[in-house]
């Protein structure tokens, strides 16, 4: 997982598969990028990311209620076709902003 930055933001980047197996990992290091951007917008990119499960968007959507309790908010970059789809699909985009490019999200959230 990286962190590199956008703008002032710094980017939280998983890449791989987001399960059951990789929940542990993918839970401490996104709460940690939560806790150090206290008060600011989380930017979330999963176009490293080839599968999600039910969980992993659990994971995610317990992310945006850290951010949004510390004064701060979550923006998820999704360009993959299938997983963008799943994203809408099951809601998640109604509930978490989701946009298609890193550029994107330094842009103001609506």
């Amino acid at each position: 997982m990286q962190t590199p930055a956008i703008g002032a933001r710094r980017v939280f980047a998983p890449n791989g598969e987001i399960d059951l197996a990789t929940l542990p990992a993918l839970h401490n290091a996104l709460a940690r990028h939560v806790r150090e951007s206290r008060g600011d917008t989380v930017v979330v990119d999963l176009d490293g990311v080839t599968t999600c499960d039910d969980a992993g968007l659990g994971v995610l959507l317990g992310a945006a209620a850290s951010a949004r309790e510390a004064g701060g908010d979550m923006i998820v970059v999704c360009s993959a076709g299938a997983l963008c789809e799943r994203l809408e699909r099951t809601g998640f985009d109604r509930a978490v902003h989701v946009v298609p490019s890193v550029a994107a999200a330094d842009r103001p959230v609506r």
